[in-house]
């Protein structure tokens, strides 16, 4: 059975598409099958797995106006067992175009459901907001994995992403789950890191990934040379870290 996850967090900068492709490089790696959806109009997705997304003509945005079914616009990646459902900046207008649309809410859910027999794990790069795009994100998702960077203000922007997760849950997806939350950027020389991590515990008590994401200046790199730190560089620190956050999602789905 697929497990579709949603990767989300309304505040910017806090390796939600870093922890995404890495995450779906790494559980590819593993023999699984997996489909990356970029729901986010920066495209950031798309780039880091070394897709062009100036010169793409089909792709996520014509899948949610309902012009091609997803089959037509995934996309192979380099890396064995994982393919794209790309974005371009076109995405930016689905939001606006979509208002006017019944059932708006579940055009992913729908596109990706004449897809997913195909696939082990699709995970969905939502973007840095609360709007349509979040919300097609989370009711096409079955859990919610959440990163969370290890500074003061990503606090806040939690608390906003589980009001809207309480949203979803309450009027259009009563199973959504939230898998936890997963501490990026961490800087262990850094107070500070220690005290949101002890915060997290508190909101997500015995729902916080015990791998943590360190930052390395390898990690931010990766992504200007279209690749992942699995491809980049595959014995740093980072590296070393999504592996084996990807060993502990595996896990808790019992693969």
């Amino acid at each position: 059975m697929v497990q579709v996850i949603a990767i989300c967090n309304r505040k910017g900068g806090t390796g939600k598409t870093t922890t995404t492709i890495n995450l779906a490089a790494y559980i590819a790696s593993a023999g699984k099958f997996v489909l990356l959806a970029d729901l986010d109009p920066q495209a950031n997705a798309t780039s880091g797995l070394g897709i062009d997304y100036q010169n793409l003509d089909q792709g996520i945005y014509e899948v949610l106006i309902g012009k091609i079914p997803a089959s037509r616009a995934i996309r192979a990646t380099k890396i064995d067992g994982l393919r794209v459902l790309p974005a371009s900046p076109n995405l930016a207008g689905a939001e606006v175009e979509l208002v006017s649309q019944l059932a708006r809410e579940w055009r992913l859910k729908e596109a990706l459901d004449e897809v997913k027999g195909a696939y082990d794990f699709i995970l969905i790069d939502c973007p840095p907001s609360l709007g349509l795009l979040t919300v097609n994100g989370l009711v096409a998702a079955s859990h919610v994995l959440i990163p969370v960077q290890a500074e003061y203000y990503a606090l806040e922007g939690l608390g906003q992403v589980l009001e809207t997760i309480s949203l979803v849950k309450n009027n259009l997806k009563q199973d959504l789950d939230i898998l936890g939350a997963v501490l990026t950027m961490f800087d262990a020389r850094n107070n500070l890191s220690s005290e949101v991590a002890q915060e997290l515990q508190k909101h997500f008590p015995n729902k916080i990934f015990n791998t943590v994401i360190p930052r390395t200046v390898r990690l931010a790199e990766a992504p200007s040379f279209g690749k992942t730190i699995m491809e980049f560089d595959p014995n740093s620190r980072g590296a070393g870290a999504y592996h084996e956050l990807a060993q502990e999602l595996l896990q808790v789905f019992g693969r």
